[in-house]
C-alpha cells in the first residue's frame, strides 16, 4: 500500500478545502462591505432630504418673520387716515400668507427616520449548515436537444444539457467533417450551446457532446446530424474590405471612392461543392474595367482582382475581356458589358474549376483549373463602377457536368 500517495492526496485536497471554505469568507467579506455601502448611501440620501426639508422651511419662515415685523411697524401709524389707506391691503396680503404658509410648510419629516430595510441571511446560513462533502465522480453523458438545434447558411449551431446531478467542469463539442469522416474538438468550455462557422454549403454534419470534471470524462451523447443549407446566400463584406469601398443595400451593393482598383471579397469561403453567384452592373462610365473571380482571404486589396497569386479573375469592358491570376493575362474574349449587364460566376470544386456567363450565357473557354483550397467570391472596381451580389443561385444546367 502506497501511504506516502494516501498522504499526500490526503494533503492536497484539504487545501483544497481549505482555499473553497476561504474563498466563501472572502466573498461574503465582500458582500458585507456592498452591503454597508448600501447602507451608507441610504443615510446620504436621508440625510440630504431633511436637510432640504429644513432649508425650505426656515426660508419661508423668514419670509412670514419680515412680514410680521412690516405689519408692527404699520400698527404704529398715528394718522387714522394713513392706516385706513394701507389696512385693506396689509389685510389680504396676510390672509394670502397665511394661506400659503399652511399650504407649504411641512411638519412631517419627508423621509422616515428608521431603516425600512432588513437583512435577510436565512438562505445563506442554511447553505452553510448543509454544506458537506459529496462522493464526487464522472458526470454522466449530456443530451443534445435537437428542437433547439439549428442549420443556417453554412453554419450550425448545437445545445444540449447536463445530465442530472453532474459537476461539470468543461463540455467538449466534437463534429465531423461533413463527408462521414473522423470527429475533430471544436469547442472546449461551460457553455451549453455552440455555433459552429465556415462548414461547408450542402453537407450532412454529425455532432456529439461529453462532459468532463476533476474525475473523469463521461460518454459521449446520442449524435445529432444537422444539413447546410443547398445554396450558398452570402453578401459583400465590409469587414475586410479596402476602406475606399462603399458599401449599401445590406451590403449587397458596392461602388467605390477611388480611380484605381479596390477589392472587396465575399462573406463567405467555399472549399467544396458547386457554387454560383452573379454580378449585376448597375452603373458603368467610362470604359472601366471590373475584375470579378475568387481569392484567398489575404489577396491584396489595393490593385485589380488577379494581380497577384492569390486571386484568380476576368476583368472585362465594353467589347472584351481577358482572364487574369498572377498578372498573367490569357484568353482574351469579344463581348463585353453595359449598364445592366448580369456576370456569373461558376465555381466547381468537385471538379477544381471555374467558368464564367455575361447575360446568362457562356463567356470564353474554362477560366481556370485545379483549384484547391478555400476561396471567397471577390470583385475589384473604382468609383466609376457600382454592383450589385445576387446569391443562393442554382448553377445553370448546361455547365453542371461541362469539363472542357
Amino acid at each position: 500500500m502506497n501511504f506516502s500517495k494516501f498522504k499526500g492526496n490526503c494533503t492536497e485536497f484539504e487545501a483544497r478545502v481549505v482555499a473553497q471554505c476561504d474563498a466563501l469568507i472572502e466573498a461574503l467579506k465582500k458582500r458585507k462591505l456592498e452591503l454597508i455601502e448600501n447602507v451608507h448611501q441610504e443615510r446620504e440620501m436621508k440625510v440630504r432630504v431633511l436637510k432640504e426639508q429644513v432649508t425650505h422651511c426656515t426660508s419661508l419662515l423668514q419670509k412670514t418673520t419680515g412680514l410680521l415685523h412690516f405689519c408692527i411697524e404699520v400698527l404704529k401709524e398715528g394718522d387714522p387716515a394713513s392706516f385706513l389707506q394701507v389696512s385693506n391691503g396689509l389685510l389680504s396680503r396676510v390672509n394670502m400668507a397665511n394661506q400659503n404658509f399652511n399650504k407649504d410648510i411641512e411638519l412631517v419629516p419627508r423621509v422616515s427616520p428608521e431603516f425600512e430595510l432588513t437583512l435577510d441571511s436565512t438562505p445563506v446560513q442554511h447553505s452553510i449548515q448543509t454544506m458537506n462533502f459529496f462522493q464526487m465522480k464522472a458526470p454522466g453523458k449530456p443530451t443534445i436537444l435537437p428542437e433547439e438545434c439549428s442549420a443556417e447558411n453554412n453554419s450550425v449551431t448545437i445545445v444540449w444539457q447536463p445530465h442530472s446531478e453532474s459537476i461539470v467542469d468543461n463540455y467538449y463539442l466534437e463534429i465531423d467533417d461533413g463527408n462521414g469522416g473522423d470527429f475533430r474538438v471544436v469547442y472546449v468550455g461551460r457553455e451549453t450551446m455552440c455555433t459552429v462557422d465556415g462548414l461547408h454549403f450542402n453537407s450532412l454534419y454529425y455532432a456529439r457532446v461529453k462532459a468532463g470534471n476533476y474525475c473523469g470524462e463521461s460518454n459521449y451523447s446520442d449524435p445529432i446530424s444537422l444539413q447546410t443549407a443547398e445554396l450558398a446566400w452570402f453578401h459583400f463584406d465590409p469587414v475586410s474590405a479596402h476602406p475606399d469601398i462603399l458599401f449599401s443595400n445590406d451590403n449587397q451593393t458596392v461602388t467605390c471612392n477611388s480611380y484605381d482598383h479596390r477589392v472587396v471579397l465575399g462573406s463567405v469561403g467555399f472549399s467544396k461543392g458547386v457554387h454560383y453567384w452573379e454580378i449585376v452592373v448597375d452603373r458603368y462610365d467610362c470604359q472601366t474595367d471590373p475584375a470579378i473571380g475568387i481569392a484567398r482571404f489575404d489577396v491584396g486589396k489595393c490593385f485589380m482582382l488577379g494581380k497577384d497569386d492569390k486571386a484568380w479573375s476576368m476583368y472585362i469592358d465594353d467589347s472584351r475581356s481577358w482572364f487574369l491570376h498572377n498578372d498573367e493575362h490569357r484568353n482574351r474574349t469579344d463581348g463585353g458589358i453595359q449598364r445592366g449587364s448580369v456576370i456569373g460566376i461558376l465555381l466547381n470544386l468537385e471538379k477544381h474549376l471555374m467558368c464564367y456567363y455575361v447575360d446568362e450565357q457562356p463567356h470564353g473557354p474554362i477560366a481556370f483549373n485545379d483549384l484547391r483550397g478555400v476561396f471567397f467570391p471577390a470583385v475589384s472596381i473604382n468609383r466609376n463602377v457600382q454592383v450589385t451580389l445576387r446569391t443562393g443561385l442554382v448553377p445553370p444546367p448546361e455547365c453542371e457536368t461541362e469539363d472542357k
